[in-house]
């Protein structure tokens, strides 16, 4: 092989967009543009609202489409995937640097750019090391439990905007109470308006699926405030948003709490790694396989580590692929990455010059769009499965599910890990043994349990481990060998 040829070959291994960049032609480039425009339209107000949840200002949200889009494109392996931010990831960064941030808006910033980098540092070394079998660590019973309770969690957080109040609390419990007590101090325009553009987004998503209806519903919206009078009923709007293209920096941080803020980060982007890695592998996946294509887990890692290593640079925090803005990709007719770029482009394009339109978008549309969104989140389909064929792993997911609520989405998301780790080592600590004997008239052995009639070799005990053997499974299998040969009778 020549040192051209060899050189090529590594290059289309770490940069994947020089496969499919070859062969494209400018029929991909039509339906990559209309996707493009199509996901830019979706992204914009989506974003908006996630920064919002993420307590940064609203632009900080566009920065990851912008930014994480465009360089997933020629490091990703998934066709379709779109990465931006997403609600888990969002919420995540907001309740944990709440306190570090102590209300300084550029502070936290800065953390959640610094979350992004040690994301990005977490991933690329996942991809040096090749761990992108870390996503058979998660149990998909956890996953269905952990996503409901951070759905639960997440709509909590927008229902006192839907309610035109100023909500509060700290944990789960509180800030429902605090819900219920300000309930009589609704401003019932404020929910009416909130409701109805609940049911526009339902329905535009149910009957034009992969359509951009929430930026309809935007401008509807900001129409509404700016020319009548609903401006002067109570409604907080977003306010003026800053035009212009992201700054390119470190995260600026003293370094007198340098150490003390990455000893804080380092779980938080671990949790955001682990979360990101899980969905934007999943929906990769399930593109791929309509689409009739294979991705490279091992090669997803590096390209989210790049991705959120631009997002940190440009001022973002962890971005992730997604499942509900990956299907508008998919379904607006995207057949390569290029639709990241010419999203990431409208999006750059609306930053300069578009901004001041947004001034008037009521923020209780910004909770809408987040409520709808998180209705994936919760399976009520797969639960009422898992509770009719299995309840054990019913059990897991409520667990689950009631750990995010009570401790928290980061801890919640630590707790499943944790959980999931524990059922393998449970799994494997205790393997099932297979007790062998020869199946008549040959010289074939299988397991006495399915095949009672089986004959016993006598002076031989023949068995099978189901499982590889280790020092914390080696005790349980000798007692049980044990067990049975003092019983060979009953055999």
């Amino acid at each position: 092989m020549s040192s051209t040829k060899f050189i090529q070959d590594k290059l289309k291994k770490y940069i994947p967009a020089l496969i499919w960049l070859p062969n494209y032609t400018r029929e991909f480039f039509m339906k990559d543009s209309i996707a493009g425009v199509t996901l830019a339209a979706y992204a914009i107000p989506v974003s908006l609202a996630y920064a919002t949840l993420a307590g940064l200002p609203p632009q900080y949200g566009v920065y990851g489409y912008l930014l994480g889009g465009l360089f997933y494109a020629f490091f990703g392996t998934g066709l379709q995937l779109a990465i931006g931010p997403t609600s888990a990831i969002s919420m995540l960064i907001g309740v944990s640097l709440a306190d570090m941030a102590g209300g300084d808006v550029q502070r936290w910033v800065d953390l959640a750019s610094l979350s992004a980098m040690v994301f990005a540092i977490i991933s690329v070394m996942a991809y040096i090391l090749r761990l992108s079998s870390i996503i058979n660590f998660i149990s998909e019973t956890v996953l269905v439990g952990f996503k409901a309770g951070a759905a639960v969690t997440i709509g909590l957080t927008q229902l006192p905007k839907l309610f035109g109040v100023s909500g509060g609390g700290e944990s789960f419990f509180n800030k429902l109470f605090e819900l219920i007590k300000q309930i009589p101090d609704t401003k019932i325009v404020v929910l009416l308006f909130g409701v109805a553009a609940i049911v526009l987004l339902v329905s535009g998503n149910k009957f034009f699926p992969g359509k951009p209806v929430a930026i309809v519903v935007v401008i509807i919206s900001i129409l509404a405030i700016s020319f009548t009078s609903l401006s002067t009923m109570g409604f907080k709007t977003v306010g003026v948003i800053p035009s212009g293209l992201p700054e390119f920096r470190f995260p600026d941080l003293s370094s007198s709490s340098l150490m003390d803020d990455m000893m804080n980060i380092i779980p938080l982007a671990f949790a955001c790694f682990l979360l990101a890695y899980i969905e934007s592998v999943s929906a990769a996946k399930s593109l791929a396989q309509k689409n009739d294509y294979e991705i490279d887990a091992g090669q997803e890692l590096l390209a989210l580590g790049v991705a959120n290593l631009a997002t940190s640079l440009g001022q973002g925090y962890p971005v992730s692929g997604g499942l509900s803005q990956s299907a508008v990709n998919d379904k607006a007719g995207a057949k390569t990455p290029l639709s990241l770029v010419i999203a990431s482009i409208t999006i750059g394009i609306c930053l300069l010059f578009l901004t001041g339109l947004l001034k008037n978008l009521p923020m209780v549309i910004l909770a809408a769009i987040v409520l709808v969104a998180i209705r994936g989140l919760i399976d009520i389909k797969e639960m009422k499965r898992m509770y009719r064929v299995n309840r054990f792993d019913f059990v897991i997911a409520m667990t689950a599910l009631l750990a995010v609520i009570v401790f928290g989405i980061l801890k919640g998301v630590l707790i499943a890990a944790l959980f999931s780790l524990v059922l393998i080592i449970r799994a494997v600590s205790s393997p099932h043994i297979a007790f062998l004997g020869r199946i008549p008239g040959t010289n074939r052995y299988t397991g006495l349990q399915r095949h009672p009639d089986n004959e016993l070799i006598p002076g031989v005990f023949i068995f099978r481990v189901h499982a590889s053997l280790f020092y914390f499974n080696v005790a349980y299998i000798y007692r049980v060998v044990r067990q049975k040969i003092r019983n060979r009778n009953t055999l």
